[in-house]
């Protein structure tokens, strides 16, 4: 959303960035000519009251949304504040698998509110066949509302910083080969998958695992390495700056998901030139990787299946990607089909 915030202004479209809650870090990224407005909720759903007020002091043309939660209440909100911009929300991830996978009663119940706080919506995007498709199945959604549009995933200024150099001497010349994935430490990454399938890699050649992200399982799959005997040849330092980087130098990137929306850690890896190997999860993996043309496409919760991939993308010497992988998710291809969805009757 920020980088499409950035192209629509500079297009000339004139907007604002309303925020739950401006924190992230993120935040220091947002240019100076987008406008934010920070709601100060302490949760999503704290914010309904104040963006009413924002949409009935605004007056804005149109109102997009992301992420699911946050869709449902700024339908809401629209509806409370009495006013009817123009209504799109963006569906980032596969609602029945969210639900399916929920921990909390809230959790459950998204398919089933999405489905009147779609039933609203003037136009709703989703980042892949797939999420549309459940979307149209699952939540009720008219087919003919659902426009599939790519996240903007591939800017200029990420293949320049994944040029960049990394004071890391995991990335040396002649140190093992690494593996790397990025993404949070959660049940839907399932990186206990990719952990013991990095022991059966590590139990037969040297390779190293570097997980970036943070999240509620650090622990657990702390523990989970230590059993597997992983030692040195792990590391999960957390959050960092520049991941794109290390795409570009890793012998291989790895995902292990259970489920997905348009995994964006998959096009930036083509886009920095990582040979890809992914679990062939619902949805986004099969339609980025053209069904294994652009990388290799491995059953869910195999780890077995996915170290042999890995070791095979290691042995085989299997070519980088070409640019055909990561072009239909450039910025400004994906600009232009929000513009015609946002402004059917053009700019006002």
């Amino acid at each position: 959303m920020l980088k499409l915030a950035t192209a629509l202004t500079e297009s000339g479209v004139r907007l604002d960035l309303v925020l739950a809650r401006a924190e992230g870090p993120y935040l220091d990224a947002i240019p100076s000519e987008v406008p934010v407005v920070d709601l100060g909720a302490p949760r999503v759903i704290a914010g309904l009251p104040a963006l009413a007020r924002y949409l009935r002091a605004s007056r804005p043309g149109v109102l997009l949304s992301t992420l699911d939660y946050a869709n449902i209440v700024a339908s809401w909100a629209r509806s409370a504040s009495g006013t009817r911009p123009r209504f799109v929300v963006n569906e980032q991830n596969t609602l029945s698998r969210v639900a399916a996978h929920a921990n909390s009663r809230r959790g459950r119940l998204v398919p089933r509110l999405a489905r009147s706080a779609y039933a609203r919506a003037d136009a709703v995007t989703a980042v892949s066949g797939g999420v549309a498709e459940d979307l149209v199945q699952n939540v009720g959604v008219p087919r003919e509302k659902v426009h599939v549009i790519h996240n903007p995933v591939v800017t200029p200024e990420l293949l320049a910083r994944a040029e960049e150099s990394v004071d890391d001497d995991w990335f040396a010349p002649g140190a093992p080969p690494v593996i790397l994935a990025v993404g949070r430490l959660n049940r839907q990454k399932d990186y206990p998958t990719l952990l013991r399938a990095f022991a059966e890699v590590r139990a037969r050649r040297p390779a190293r695992l570097l997980i970036l992200g943070d999240g509620p399982l650090r622990s657990e799959l702390e523990m989970l390495a230590a059993a597997l005997g992983l030692g040195a040849e792990i590391r999960m330092p957390g959050f960092v700056e520049n991941p794109w980087a290390r795409m570009r130098r890793c012998a291989v990137y790895a995902m292990s998901s259970l489920w997905e929306g348009l995994p964006t850690v998959l096009i930036e890896a083509l886009a920095c030139g990582a040979r890809v190997v992914s679990t062939n999860c619902p949805s986004g993996p099969v339609e980025i990787l053209a069904d294994g043309r652009f990388g290799r496409l491995v059953p869910m919760s195999d780890p077995v299946g996915l170290a042999r991939a890995l070791e095979e993308t290691l042995d085989a010497e299997v070519p980088r990607p070409s640019q055909d992988s990561w072009r239909p998710y450039e910025l400004r291809t994906v600009t232009d089909r929000y513009e015609r969805i946002l402004f059917p009757a053009g700019f006002p």
